[in-house]
């Protein structure tokens, strides 16, 4: 596959499909959205759907009593946490769910780790999107979801691909640059291409295809909407302080994070505001 070009080509499309299984938009999820985009969503609908899946009820609850939507009073039902939620979080918690339950075939252990860390981030991004004026916390929060899912989707397809993650973590190096050296497909290019297959807004996918692309803040808007770009942005810094707290970068590395502060005008004073922020959110998440 060439790497020279930023779009891919009809043929890299069809090496990437032909070579990688990317699983189908459940149909819970079509449901759920097709009720969300409602001018006048059924909010007891969405619970009832929630309902029928115990981790999505397990995965409302949870965000409910979050620190995102911090209160006093924590809710013990579905229907309360959908109220509590609004429409845009609760679909949110549908994709998450739905996401988690199409990745099968690896080891159990593996794949609760990636999903707990891939969960921290989601918290850590739309938290920091809280605080920027026109990112819309929710779509930080799917973004941050889908922007690594493709990792569990090659590691099954590849079987020396969770060698090359662990060479990636000992050595320091970044890891779509490891994937081009060995692989056809990247994570980026895979996990835009789900988010296709799922019929989540374009510009998820635009932020996926390029947030490894060292480039991407000087590419012109008609490539890279700069919607797109705030969702990479705010994702680079909370995977950057989520890195600082798991000892582990192979995602964003300094270069990039300095361009993603710059990008969002984020300064020494705020960065360690949101550092504490986030540490706080990720304790009380992990308890």
């Amino acid at each position: 596959m060439t790497h020279s070009n930023n779009e891919l080509s009809p043929e890299d499309l069809q090496k990437v499909i032909a070579t990688i299984d990317i699983p189908t938009c459940p149909g819970m999820v079509s449901d759920a959205m097709e009720e969300g985009q409602k001018d006048e969503p059924d909010l007891i609908r969405l619970a009832e759907i929630i309902s029928s899946d115990a981790g999505m009820s397990a995965a409302a609850l949870k965000l409910a009593n979050s620190p995102l939507f911090g209160t006093s009073s924590p809710v013990s039902s579905v229907r309360k946490a959908v109220e509590r939620l609004g429409t845009k979080n609760v679909l949110c918690v549908v994709v998450a769910s739905a996401l988690r339950a199409s990745v099968t075939g690896l080891p159990a252990a593996w794949l609760e780790q990636f999903w707990k860390r891939t969960t921290m981030l989601a918290l850590a991004s739309s938290l920091i999107a809280r605080r920027q004026y026109g990112i819309s916390p929710d779509a930080a929060y799917t973004y941050a979801l889908f922007h690594d899912a493709a990792i569990p989707l090659l590691m099954r397809r590849f079987p020396n691909y969770g060698e090359v993650l662990e060479k990636c973590r000992r050595e320091g190096i970044m890891l779509n640059v490891a994937e081009e050296q060995y692989y056809p497909c990247s994570h980026p290019v895979v996990g835009s291409l789900l988010v296709r297959n799922w019929g989540l807004p374009a510009i998820l996918g635009q932020a996926i295809r390029f947030h490894h692309e060292k480039d991407a803040y000087d590419l012109p808007d008609r490539t890279l909407p700069g919607g797109a770009l705030s969702l990479i942005a705010v994702t680079q810094v909370a995977e950057h302080l989520l890195s600082e707290i798991l000892d582990e970068d192979i995602e964003v590395g300094n270069d990039l994070f300095a361009r993603a502060l710059d990008f969002l005008g984020i300064s020494g004073d705020d960065l360690d505001d949101l550092r504490q922020r986030v540490a706080t959110a990720i304790e009380s998440a992990a308890n």
